[in-house]
């Protein structure tokens, strides 16, 4: 399959057909030697694709590559006398087995990722053709030692409990940010990215990455193509900023994820969380746009995707067929329900954020405030093995084996524990007969990404015709469940009909577990009945063609933009404009300033002439000294047009004799220094201030960092130096409110970038530029040369005149020149980088004029 991508910058430029290359589609063994690379380091030496440009196959089935940490396959090395071999089986207990739950018969399904077990260097050729023949898997082998730093160390001891809300306050308290496992974890993601660059057909295929051990993929493999179709799912929680700003790499990680197309998240709080986390440290902002939320980052739209797992229902629902699960339901009816005893069911890992401990607390509260319980209630907590290490797992494990002896200890008797305590691994069939008994579940974790034990539980609920005979419910009955869920697991705002805790409250845990032993029949049936109706819906099937849906949509207009890749090591970047879109070329625009001779050029002040960021918004003398030589030009017409008023610009641009000065947007206006100022509307009534000031400053008071400034016909409220989360709350809401008492005023009111300004109607820099035009026309000098240069909002209504006035005061075949600051959206045709590039090419500009009057 061929890939295309730009290797040469200077053939990027010269607008020559590309060099393309092949890539070799056999899957070679990957070396697995044990060196890291810089977490600098992204560029790949045999491919550097500065720019790519990939068109659609003639031929092509649709694929996905799905990329996780561990693939969903189970390895078993068996000994066949003295030959030994390798077989394999899917994963049952894994969610990401999606190619049933996809539904399509066109759609092929790649996995990549690593085994649990360790493959010898020698028999992984062997094993990568198998898995990929028979299971369409791409296997990633690690050395133990890196794999032990990547995922023991830094994904489940630095990044895992982070994310989960614990901070390493001290040493042994979580993991302390250790350099060398980031190396490592960076280096592990781009040994994922060589192994997916073996199978990948960038123009048609489709990478969906899964959660927080492959966070910087996207840029690694961004970096190899840069129009790759790219989605990735956050399976744990996000923190809120407060905690994840603590993070030393918290920007790298940020940018990495920036560069997927589509970005996935159970719940609205963990995307609200990452979209705070981009407007704090990157001070990018978000909208949502007919129900779909994005964030621009460089010309491009990076959705956000909000969308609960689901569970594998047809396994399930297979799994209760079993005969094992029919005499497995029997064995615990004997065990418990003959004994007329009810049972109380935990499913959990044994880590530190499941709140095991608790629970079993909770449990010892409720047999002492409810002695009526005792002999009769039993919870079954099954504590599935932990998937990290560490010392306070190890410490966890130990109280919460105390916990449940203390308790059996202390009210049990012969023949009855309260609490029944296993810890040896189950099968799926062994838990899932557990669900068809259990007359509630209690998923009480303290954080928790998704958790998908109270949908099992529900399905198991639900049961079957077989096992309703064996639990003596008669035929066709309404079933019925109860669930006690933690508030701060991702599966809690899907199930409404749950009894919601707070795990920390004991008491409260306690109280639940009493209200859902005593509920009755008809409302346990119709919270049940509302569960089912939801987990069945919206299965695993759902969220994978959902989130997929969603991916194609986002991608649909890879193919006709041009894309440009910046940025070293993981601050890499694409920027994805219109084909229209280009870098305006210092050679290009003075050889059209050479050739022409009625020059309009139209500057905006803030943002443009001045950086945002400077503190001292004055003009320096090198800028005063440009413009003066471009005004001396007799050939130019020569208009600085900003929102400031006319008295700050006044006595900033004294010593420009010529130059031709807007304020306001435009409402005050004038051709020279010594002019008179006019104005380009009718004389504008103010008396609207009395209600807006009032208004403004109510929420000024209410914001910190918040300011109001006054101009002659305009008031603008800024919130650049507040919180920016707030401020763009109170922002929105002010612009409400000023809109509501404002609406019978010749007014507008418009929202910028951490502005909200009330204006005269009919002001607008586009009017300025119309008038300028037209005054150049009707003096017999209809302008062949027009420079408009702005960076905001408002500019583009200068860009949109010039842009259509080709037929009308602009010269026939005029060189137009419509110019943004940075590379986004635009109505402009050309872009310049930042205020530095603007001023070198002005000062270009002025250099030719100088030129001209020395000759």
């Amino acid at each position: 399959m061929v890939s295309r991508s730009y290797s040469n910058l200077v053939e990027l430029a010269s607008g020559e057909t590309p060099s393309f290359g092949l890539i070799n589609r056999r899957i070679p063994r990957i070396m697995t030697v044990a060196g890291l690379i810089s977490d600098v380091n992204v560029d790949d030496d045999q491919v550097e694709s500065v720019a790519s440009d990939l068109s659609s196959s003639s031929v092509h089935r649709d694929r996905i590559i799905i990329v996780a940490n561990q693939l969903p396959i189970k390895a078993q090395k068996n000994q066949d006398g003295n030959r030994s071999f390798w077989s394999f089986d899917w994963d049952e207990d894994s969610l990401l087995q999606l190619k049933d739950g996809i539904g399509d018969e066109d759609i092929e399904v790649i996995y990549v990722g690593c085994l649990k077990e360790d493959v010898p260097l020698n028999e992984q050729d062997e094993v990568s053709m198998i898995l990929l023949e028979n299971y369409k898997c791409v296997p990633t082998f690690l050395p133990p030692e890196m794999f032990t730093k990547y995922y023991h160390s830094f994904c489940k001891q630095q990044l895992w409990p982070l994310f989960h809300y614990m901070l390493p306050l001290s040493p042994g308290l979580g993991g302390r940010f250790n350099r060398s496992l980031w190396q490592a974890y960076v280096s592990v993601n781009k040994i994922f990215a060589d192994r997916i660059m073996e199978v990948i057909n960038p123009e048609d295929d489709y990478v969906w990455i899964h959660d927080y051990h492959l966070m910087v993929l996207p840029t690694f493999l961004r970096k190899r193509f840069n129009r790759v179709k790219l989605g990735f799912f956050l399976h744990s929680p996000f923190p809120s900023s407060e905690i994840y700003k603590t993070l030393p790499i918290r920007e790298e990680l940020l940018r990495a994820l920036l560069n997927s197309d589509l970005i996935g998240f159970h719940t609205f709080d963990y995307a609200r969380h990452f979209l705070s986390c981009c407007s704090r440290m990157l001070g990018l902002t978000y909208e949502s746009k007919r129900g779909y939320i994005g964030i621009e980052y460089y010309g491009r739209t990076v959705n956000i995707k909000i969308l609960p797992v689901g569970i594998h229902m047809g396994q399930i629902q297979s799994v209760l067929r079993l005969r094992e699960t029919e005499e497995k339901v029997c064995e615990l009816i004997q065990q418990f329900s003959d004994q007329g005893r009810t049972m109380l069911l935990g499913v959990d890992d044994m880590d530190i954020f499941k709140g095991i401990s608790l629970k079993l607390l909770a449990m010892e509260q409720l047999l002492v405030q409810h002695p009526e319980y005792r002999g009769k209630v039993v919870l079954v907590q099954i504590a599935n093995p932990a998937r990290g290490r560490g010392k306070d797992v190890k410490e966890m494990q130990d109280e919460t084996i105390a916990t449940a002896k203390r308790i059996n200890e202390t009210f049990g008797r012969p023949g009855y524990d309260p609490v029944i305590l296993i810890e040896k691994p189950l099968k799926f069939y062994e838990r899932v007969a557990y669900y068809v008994v259990a007359e509630c579940c209690l998923v009480t974790a303290v954080r928790d990404g998704m958790n998908l034990i109270p949908y099992e539980y529900i399905v198991g609920r639900q049961g079957n015709e077989t096992l309703d005979k064996v639990l003596k419910i008669g035929s066709s009955p309404k079933k019925k469940s109860t669930l006690v869920v933690s508030e701060f697991i991702g599966c809690s705002p899907s199930l409404s009909g749950a009894i919601r805790v707070n795990p920390w409250n004991i008491d409260a845990v306690a109280d639940a577990m009493d209200s859902a032993l005593g509920m009755a029949d008809s409302e346990k049936e119709l919270r049940h009945e509302k569960h089912y109706r939801y987990v069945s819906t919206h299965d695993v099937g759902y969220w994978a063609r959902s989130f997929l849906q969603d991916l194609e949509r986002a991608c649909f207009d890879h193919v006709r933009r041009r894309w440009w890749g910046i940025g070293f090591g993981l601050s890499f970047k694409v920027v994805a404009l219109d084909p229209n879109f280009r870098k305006l070329s210092m050679d290009h625009i003075v050889s059209a300033y050479k050739r022409t001779t009625n020059r309009a050029i139209l500057l905006d002040y803030d943002g443009t002439l001045m950086p945002q960021v400077s503190i001292d918004k004055s003009p320096i003398a090198k800028s005063i000294e440009i413009l003066n030589s471009l005004c001396k030009d007799k050939n130019n017409m020569v208009f600085l047009v900003s929102a400031r008023s006319r008295k700050t610009l006044s006595e900033w641009f004294s010593p420009c004799e010529n130059l031709g000065i807007a304020a306001e947007h435009g409402y005050f206006l004038r051709m020279k220094r010594d002019d008179e100022w006019a104005t380009c509307v009718p004389a504008t009534d103010c008396s609207w201030k009395q209600i807006a000031v009032p208004v403004m400053k109510l929420y000024t008071e209410t914001t910190d960092g918040s300011t109001i400034e006054d101009k002659e016909t305009a008031l603008v409220w800024c919130y650049e130096d507040a919180d920016p989360d707030f401020g763009s709350c109170q922002a929105k809401e002010l612009l409400d409110h000023l809109e509501s008492v404002l609406a019978n005023e010749p007014v507008t009111v418009k929202s910028g970038q951490n502005y909200v300004e009330v204006k005269p109607q009919g002001v607008s820099k586009g009017l300025v530029a119309k008038r300028l035009l037209s005054s150049m026309q009707e003096k017999g000098m209809s302008p062949d040369f027009v420079l408009c240069i702005g960076d905001d909002r408002s500019d583009e209504d200068m860009f949109e005149v010039i842009t259509s006035s080709m037929n009308g005061p602009i010269a026939p075949k005029a060189e137009v020149f419509a110019c943004t600051v940075c590379r986004k959206p635009s109505k402009a045709k050309y872009y310049l980088d930042d205020t530095a590039e603007i001023v070198r090419l002005i000062q270009g500009l002025a250099c030719v004029s100088d030129k001209k009057s020395l000759c």
